[in-house]
């Protein structure tokens, strides 16, 4: 899986010029299905290359990325909704959602709600699976697709500007090791944090020992 997503990053880095936008939003939406292909990989990498070559617009690539972020999420949403749960948990494990992420992202979407839709994008490991629960439950589909976008655009900004940052540090586009590590380590911690202290706890646990 590792060997794959790295060739991917390389095709993508390749490819962007030609692919552009659509491009963009068409691995995104891949992220917020049951594709594990990074988001933190599309948005920076694409947001610096609209920096440097001009040839994008920064808007447009979070725009885009947000708008193919919806798009996976609303193929989950109505998979989910038409299949109904007895469904998912009997196929969900050869699809990569085996029955134990179904119940995290139900423990999550109980305890949250509406807004863990919108908090959810913002998020490692319960960002594809939201809309499972959602669909299952048939929440509103406008407000999911409000929620959905709103933390899709967030979300995509905010990796617009990790790229931005990323591009600016001389001694990284450099190759130099040191400062690869650091951006490694720090997006690391990030992420690894929000996930123990806002994923793990509510998706492992049992709600009513909450």
């Amino acid at each position: 899986m590792k060997e794959a997503i790295l060739h991917l990053t390389a095709w993508y880095q390749q490819t962007l010029d030609a692919g552009g936008y659509p491009l963009v939003a068409a691995l995104m939406l891949l992220e917020s299905t049951i594709i594990p292909i990074p988001s933190e990989m599309v948005i920076p990498f694409a947001a610096h290359q609209a920096r440097v070559s001009g040839k994008f617009a920064l808007w447009g690539i979070v725009l885009a990325g947000a708008l193919g972020s919806w798009a996976g999420a609303t193929i989950m949403y109505w998979a989910s909704r038409f299949a109904g749960r007895p469904l998912v948990i009997r196929y969900g494990a050869y699809f990569l959602v085996p029955e134990e992420k179904l119940r995290g992202a139900e423990r999550w979407a109980a305890k949250f709600g509406s807004f863990g839709v919108f908090a959810a994008r913002l998020l490692p490991v319960v960002r594809h699976l939201i809309g499972i629960p959602m669909g299952i439950v048939k929440m509103d589909f406008m407000r999911y697709t409000v929620f959905t976008l709103t933390g899709s655009l967030l979300w995509c900004a905010v990796l617009a500007w990790v790229g931005i940052k990323a591009g600016d540090d001389q001694k990284l586009m450099q190759g130099d090791l040191h400062h690869i590590v650091f951006w490694l380590v720090g997006a690391l911690a990030v992420l690894g944090s929000l996930y123990y202290f806002l994923v793990h706890r509510h998706t492992t646990t049992d709600p009513k020992k909450l």
